[in-house]
């Protein structure tokens, strides 16, 4: 724990960010911080990750009636066979090649494509919703200081475009509810009541686009940390059932989100030994805590064997990522495909560009080389 000179607090310790991220005394709500931060919505509303309880509560549940157990125990798992059809021919596109870029060719037109897919998004709409993601994730690491003004501009008119397109999609699908989960959403009327259409594009918004920057980081840093650690690629070869706890010590070992950047304090509340007053930022280091070493034995160690790894990759408490079972099974199927069928793939650059983020962890590139090179 440590104060900043902004009058923030800075958390990096596995126990002390699992007690905060599961307090009822945080909120996730901007306004309760004493500096409030402008929004990059422009008005529109948020998605339930910035609101706190009941109605994050309540938006949340409505939205997992149609995303996972006990109501739609199926949707994520039924949907390896398209995710693995998806992954194929992304990678039947490398035929030929002798250097691909793992983040361009592969990593990120995936997510987009296979939540595109789960909305119901129409195919005739789908190259709109790629530029609209590039052109949003663009924006994201905006430095007034050495990028071109267009390139936030850009991001805002996408952000603006997605949002009407969506909102069309909704309205058309109102008496129509077998269309992905806009449909689902749109008819129904379960015990919270029915989402309002806002509120349905602001789920939708916070599936394409939180979910993007996340796959696109665990897939990408996944390949990386694989190629850096060979006899686990040749191990993943050899056993494609190891995918599944190595994506777990993925999201401990180099996680796509490494900070949250900012919970308020409802009131004044103690963390350790410190007392943080009410209204105070507070900033978690998850990828800090995931790497905790009384938490994690040898915790610099990539270990797909590792036991009882309770990572904070997807965060915890009552805003745990949402898209995490989704993220999880994109990620084992990509891993598992791209060592089956790359042929001996080496790196262009170690370390590859990373993307200027400090909150968000990826390669903006991924150089590799395969064949005879």
């Amino acid at each position: 724990m440590a104060r900043q000179e902004d009058g923030s607090y800075v958390v990096s310790t596995y126990r002390e960010i699992t007690d905060i991220l599961n307090d009822p005394h945080l909120s996730s709500d901007v306004r309760n911080l004493s500096c409030p931060m402008p929004s990059v919505e422009g008005g529109a509303p948020s998605s339930f990750i910035h609101m706190d309880p009941p109605e994050h509560d309540r938006l949340r549940r409505m939205a997992m009636r149609h995303f996972g157990p006990p109501h739609t125990p199926e949707l994520v798992t039924g949907m390896e066979g398209d995710l693995t059809a998806t992954v194929s021919s992304l990678i039947d596109g490398f035929a030929g090649k002798e250097r691909i870029d793992v983040v361009d060719d592969f990593a990120f037109p995936l997510p987009v494509t296979v939540t595109c897919h789960l909305l119901g998004v129409p195919r005739e709409d789908e190259p709109r919703f790629h530029l609209w993601v590039n052109d949003i994730m663009n924006s994201v690491d905006y430095d007034p200081k050495t990028d071109p003004k267009e390139k936030l501009e850009k991001g805002v008119q996408a952000r603006k475009d997605l949002r009407q397109c969506l909102g069309g999609l909704v309205e058309q699908r109102h008496g129509r509810p077998g269309e992905g989960l806009l449909g689902r959403l749109a008819n129904d009327d379960g015990p919270d009541g029915r989402m309002a259409d806002a509120e349905i594009v602001a789920t939708a918004k916070l599936l394409l686009i939180a979910g993007h920057e996340t796959t696109v980081n665990l897939i990408t840093n996944g390949m990386l940390t694989l190629l850096r650690h060979p006899q686990v690629l040749q191990r993943l070869r050899d056993e494609p059932d190891l995918v599944v706890p190595l994506v777990e010590e993925l999201l401990r070992y180099e996680p796509p989100v490494h900070i949250i950047p900012w919970r308020a304090a409802y009131s004044d509340i103690t963390v350790g030994d410190t007392v943080i007053p009410k209204g105070s930022k507070i900033m978690l280091m998850l990828a800090s805590g995931s790497r905790d070493p009384k938490r994690f034995h040898d915790p610099d160690r990539f270990d797909p064997d590792r036991r009882d790894n309770q990572h904070l990759g997807f965060g915890s408490g009552i805003h745990l990522c949402f898209g995490g079972p989704l993220a999880r099974l994109e990620t084992q199927i990509a891993l598992t495909e791209l060592v089956r069928r790359l042929d001996r793939p080496r790196l262009v650059a170690d370390p590859p560009p990373y993307r200027p983020s400090p909150v968000l962890r990826g390669p903006i590139h991924l150089g590799i080389e395969q064949g005879d090179g």
